[in-house]
């Protein structure tokens, strides 16, 4: 199914009813402010391991994010860090980075795996953010590539949803995406590091 959200006032009718395909363990696709991407329950197991088959990896193996409405859910999944940390993140958050910390005993549990660390985003796309904070937790998720040589991501939902449709509950229709993907810093010596340039701008380092 292809929903059109509006994505400056996402209409209240519409979240709902995407919060009750994620609570019955639906797959989504969203728009976020980077490029669109899949995701899940974090609480419904069933969920998670049927995205990891749709991308066609273990899911113990995955590398899905959490997507967080703000930084308020980050302690319940990561082992305490450095103040530096915490100040880099509030100047970036929200925004188009994932920021890799070490994770805590709850994320093995959510991967059946020995996890040690989790990527955290808060991106700054309203449709995404008004979707955790209806849930009540965060999302787990992981960005929609394309199969073309040439562009990494697809950036329009109709496409995504020619691709997609027998595959996905919902596919959200929140306008076009860009092609480049979130700024990925890692935290987990506690001096962040880059290890992927993306949309993100790097002066906030």
């Amino acid at each position: 199914m292809l929903l059109e959200v509006h994505p400056e006032n996402p209409e209240k009718r519409k979240i709902d009813q995407i919060i009750s395909i994620l609570k019955k363990g639906g797959v989504i696709i969203y728009p976020t402010d980077t490029v669109y991407s899949m995701a899940c329950d974090l609480n419904n197991r069933k969920a998670v391991e049927r995205m990891a088959q749709i991308k066609g990896i273990k899911v113990e193996k995955a590398n899905f994010s959490l997507i967080c409405s703000d930084l308020s859910h980050i302690s319940d999944y990561t082992v305490q860090f450095g103040n530096n940390i915490y100040k880099l993140m509030k100047r970036a958050l929200p925004g188009p980075y994932t920021f890799i910390l070490n994770a805590n005993n709850s994320v093995p549990k959510l991967f059946k795996s020995k996890k040690k660390t989790i990527g955290i985003r808060v991106p700054n796309n309203i449709i995404a953010q008004t979707i955790v904070e209806e849930l009540g937790n965060p999302l787990i998720s992981t960005s929609v590539r394309d199969d073309d040589e040439i562009l990494d991501y697809i950036t329009d939902p109709e496409l995504i949803h020619d691709k997609y449709e027998k595959l996905i509950d919902v596919i959200i229709d929140g306008g076009y995406g860009n092609n480049e993907a979130s700024t990925i810093i890692d935290c987990t010596n506690n001096e962040p590091e880059i290890i992927r340039e993306g949309i993100g701008s790097l002066d906030i380092l």
